[in-house]
């Protein structure tokens, strides 16, 4: 399903490329093809040809040609061979002899980005068997420098199609949530509450609003004393009176939410109560100083601090701020020791946890749009779970 070229996004990445005197970009990652041509692909042996002035060229394996065509902002398209009989590499091999036509033929012999440093990358639609490229694609491009900064800071700050399509996926993730509110019990397991909140994500995501072709929804559930800072979903039974712990991440179209809910049958404890009181204390603070102008560092440390003076040092041992886009979390990343300052049109998931020794505990997470008044929250459903009962 097609969105209208983005002009805004477009030109802002062209004219980092010219502070940068970059010729062109050359991206193989699925969320820069995607953020750049809005094509998200299905295997990962795309390529995306991206001149500093001019049309951008997609290379495209063949079997989803017609389907670029007719969702990407440019109308160069350029098939190739997933399968060569006479030809034994693997496709990321024909995409850049392509990508390296292309740069021939518009006479882009100058400096050319590549992805040479980026970290991570999101998922193409596949989702389960991420496409890495090896050396040998890098070193195909002559006079190659490094585009991952010039990436990362275009994409940090969103435009309103951005923030469009990042709307739905919070909002697929707030229908499944309610769709499991209504059927949680004591006794149910962790990876059967997991599987009922992916399967709904996916059976109401794919054409939801007829503006989502693929969504699908990943989440990590835990329940009561198997509440930790990371593990996988097992199948212990959800606890009565206890929090069900949802982390959970919609991709839809390639656009995600990353979220932490809590749902409770029954009423909390009295310990989890408080608990929960002081941590909603600790994000609504980090919220408030999440602003236009504030230093992602002092993000970081006001929601260290709060959680030491609470009585819990050291605490949470994972990250509690980085940006959400075109992948789960991307750069600007929070931290006491570095660098950085809060933007508009930033989407910043924050996320303050506290976690007992043996088990249990809390997490808070919610993706934050950094405007000019504030910040606004993207998931409608309540961090406060006690008032969802």
């Amino acid at each position: 399903m097609g969105w209208p070229r983005d002009d805004t996004k477009l030109a802002r990445v062209q004219a980092l490329m010219a502070e940068e005197d970059l010729d062109a970009l050359v991206v193989r990652a699925p969320d820069n093809v995607l953020y750049l041509t809005n094509y998200w692909c299905m295997k990962g042996y795309d390529v995306a040809v991206v001149p500093r002035e001019g049309e951008p060229a997609l290379c495209v394996i063949e079997p989803q040609a017609e389907e670029a065509a007719g969702v990407a902002w440019t109308s160069d398209i350029r098939p190739f061979a997933s399968y060569h009989p006479d030809d034994p590499r693997p496709p990321g091999a024909r995409s850049a002899e392509l990508a390296l036509d292309v740069l021939r033929q518009r006479g882009l012999t100058g400096r050319i980005g590549l992805e040479l440093s980026q970290g991570t990358q999101g998922v193409d639609r596949m989702v389960g068997e991420p496409t890495v490229f090896t050396q040998g694609y890098f070193e195909m491009f002559p006079n190659a420098v490094d585009a991952s900064r010039l990436l990362a800071g275009a994409r940090m700050i969103k435009t309103g199609q951005e923030i469009e399509r990042m709307r739905l996926a919070n909002e697929l993730a707030a229908l499944a949530l309610e769709h499991v509110q209504e059927r949680l019990a004591a006794g149910m397991t962790e990876s059967e509450v997991g599987a009922m909140w992916e399967g709904h994500v996916h059976a109401q995501g794919v054409g939801f609003q007829g503006k989502i072709e693929m969504a699908r929804g990943f989440a990590l559930v835990w329940s009561g004393t198997n509440i930790r800072t990371f593990t996988a979903t097992g199948n212990g039974p959800i606890q009565q009176h206890e929090p069900t712990l949802f982390e959970i991440w919609v991709c839809a179209d390639g656009y995600w939410c990353d979220l932490t809910k809590n749902l409770c049958p029954g009423t909390l404890t009295p310990d989890y109560d408080a608990l929960l009181d002081t941590l909603l204390t600790i994000y609504d603070a980090a919220v408030d100083y999440a602003v236009d102008g504030a230093e992602l560092a002092g993000l970081d440390r006001l929601i260290r601090d709060r959680i030491r003076e609470a009585g819990y040092p050291g605490q949470p041992s994972h990250p509690v701020c980085h940006a959400v886009g075109a992948r789960a979390h991307e750069p600007p990343y929070a931290h006491q020791a570095g660098e950085g300052t809060i933007r508009e049109g930033m989407v910043l998931a924050i996320e303050p946890g506290i976690y007992w020794p043996g088990g249990g505990g809390l997490r808070l997470e919610d993706n934050f749009l950094i405007t000019a008044a504030g910040s606004e929250k993207l998931c409608r459903v309540p961090d406060d779970f006690r008032r969802s009962r």
